[in-house]
């Protein structure tokens, strides 16, 4: 896995031409340093020359690192996150010899000058600020700095911990977004997760070793359940979709294969190891088609579909780099992997990030209950079958009001939900017009099972009973009047279309080399409209019945 980890890192790398790098360069230094893109590609370039590879770059590598690391302790820049990942790179390029001493100890001279609170641009000042994961970012730099004797102070960082600890729920996962606001990010808990993996494997072992030991533990367990049978960590608001993403999830999964195997575990270590080996098989897979993107769709990268505004091309390719560092430096290939033997898994989340989660014999199910309108939509937001295209049913909801960009006029709320037929018109429980609660969940035999009770108000409520097996999934749908549930069926990826097949009774969608094949006992209607999400676009139908509907849906290998 070492090994794959430098092969990937050096692929994601290759997105970027020495043309592109020297043009980002040269904007950089008209324009200065104001972001951590270009300090990350500065070192993932140099780490990748310290292992022997890209040294044909090596003189250009000098004279960006010469600009980071005089230039940031002179400028806010978002040095919360560069500071760790350029002092990475400075130990990596001492220990191989890549660059002149002379250059090295001049390097270390400027960031020995770092003052925290001149150099970043959030820091916690007292336990009470509410600062969320730059604090975070802040503490791990600063460790990172006093580990390779470059300054720092112990007091700064256990002060930056201190303010982060009311933010973990019960379950040990991060809230990110401040007050009461309920719609929480996944990947901003795997994120946060991910550096006190870092910090922790880094050596700490400080006021709150204890408490944050324990949160990991208890998270890391509950997050094997949400990872999805293609090995893609779960959806759920801001930056998801992106290739970094997974890289994140392998290294919280290394670092706690090596922690059963040193409790002697070997049977967990091996589970551990297996979820990091599916999560990074996802990116292999992206960083094999060619040209490379940054996103989990096949636009071109100037649209910037389905990317925030913060989330260009040239920031969040190399952070797939960058990510993949961090799992090399936890990974420990001594620990066997297996097969995963939990065939059955299910799990809720707390109200924080409203998920549910069904997992059997290669299906996968995730539900957003209470879904953030900017990013996703309630319902059954995800259907995955291990070894299929993860779009080719759903990967992710598509949202009402979209805060990324996508390029149709009419953006709706698209999952796989249930609807009624009222006043004329049809009301979609993706869209927000129901409540949606969980009434049961759980595993028994040979299958996995939840129901979830929509109240559309004035008295309209849906039951959907969920079934998932080896055979795929069955919907149960009942209420009163004439009830429907909504089926997406992938069209458009940015480069490539599916093929979709409706008669009365079913709709199939074909695209790579797989069919997600939806039957009925009631009528399939084409509602003539088209969705998008950050994978591509959707077409809309709708089952029908009056007050019982019943639903098939598989995914077979053409």
């Amino acid at each position: 896995m070492k090994n794959k980890y430098f092969d990937l890192m050096e692929a994601a790398f290759s997105a970027y031409t020495e043309e592109h790098i020297r043009r980002y360069f040269e904007d950089v230094r008209a324009h200065g340093l104001t972001e951590h893109g270009f300090p990350r590609l500065t070192a993932n370039i140099g780490i990748l020359i310290s292992h022997g590879r890209r040294r044909d770059l090596l003189p250009l590598f000098s004279d960006m690192m010469e600009l980071c690391c005089k230039t940031i302790p002179t400028v806010k820049a978002a040095n919360d996150f560069s500071v760790r990942e350029i002092v990475a790179c400075l130990c990596e390029v001492e220990a191989s010899g890549a660059c002149a001493e002379a250059d090295t100890a001049r390097w270390r001279s400027y960031l020995a000058k770092i003052e925290p609170t001149s150099c970043y641009s959030k820091f916690a000042a007292d336990p009470s600020d509410d600062v969320r994961n730059w604090a975070l970012f802040t503490a791990v730099s600063e460790y990172y700095r006093l580990c390779a004797g470059l300054g720092g102070s112990m007091d700064f960082i256990e002060l930056q911990i201190a303010s982060q600890l009311k933010f973990f729920d019960e379950n040990g996962m991060y809230l990110d977004k401040a007050g009461t606001d309920v719609h929480q990010p996944i990947m901003y808990d795997l994120v946060s997760r991910g550096l006190l993996v870092l910090l922790i494997n880094a050596g700490y072992r400080g006021r709150y070793y204890e408490e944050l030991d324990a949160l990991l533990k208890k998270s890391a367990r509950l997050t094997l359940k949400m990872q999805s049978s293609n090995g893609e960590m779960a959806f759920g608001g801001r930056s998801n979709q992106f290739l970094h993403n997974e890289a994140w999830l392998a290294t919280i999964f290394e670092h706690e294969a090596k922690r059963y195997a040193s409790e002697g575990d070997i049977h967990l270590a091996a589970a551990f190891k297996s979820a990091a080996e599916r999560a990074i098989s996802v990116t292999e897979e992206w960083l094999g088609k060619k040209p490379v993107r940054h996103i989990k769709n096949r636009f071109e990268t100037e649209t910037k579909y389905g990317c925030e505004g913060y989330a260009y091309f040239d920031k969040y390719m190399i952070t797939v780099a960058s990510n993949l560092y961090a799992a090399y430096s936890v990974c420990d290939d001594s620990i066997p992997s297996s097969a995963p033997t939990d065939n059955i898994a299910h799990f809720q989340t707390s109200e924080h990030f409203h998920k549910l989660f069904l997992r059997c014999d290669g299906y996968a199910l995730e539900f957003d209950i209470n879904a953030d309108p900017c990013y996703d939509s309630c319902g059954l937001g995800r259907l995955h079958r291990a070894g299929a295209p993860s779009v080719i049913a759903i990967s992710c909801p598509c949202p009402k009001s979209p805060k990324y960009t996508v390029d149709i006029d009419e953006p709706f709320a698209l999952s796989m939900c249930s609807a009624i037929f009222a006043d004329g018109v049809w009301r979609f429980a993706a869209d927000g017009k129901g409540k949606y609660s969980v009434t049961e969940s759980g595993g028994c035999g040979n299958s996995a099972f939840a129901t979830l009770t929509c109240d559309f108000g004035a008295g309209r409520v849906s039951r959907e009973h969920y079934t998932v097996s080896e055979s795929g999934v069955t919907v149960s749908v009942e209420g009163e009047g004439e009830i429907g549930y909504v089926l997406p069926a992938f069209s458009f990826d940015g480069e490539c279309y599916s093929e979709i097949t409706l008669d009365a009774h079913s709709l199939t969608v074909s695209y790579g080399g797989f069919a997600c094949r939806y039957t009925t006992d009631g009528t399939v209607l084409d509602l003539g409209r088209t969705a998008a999400n950050r994978n591509g676009h959707y077409r809309a139908f709708l089952a029908t019945g009056s007050g019982k509907l019943k639903l098939k849906i598989e995914i077979i290998k053409e």
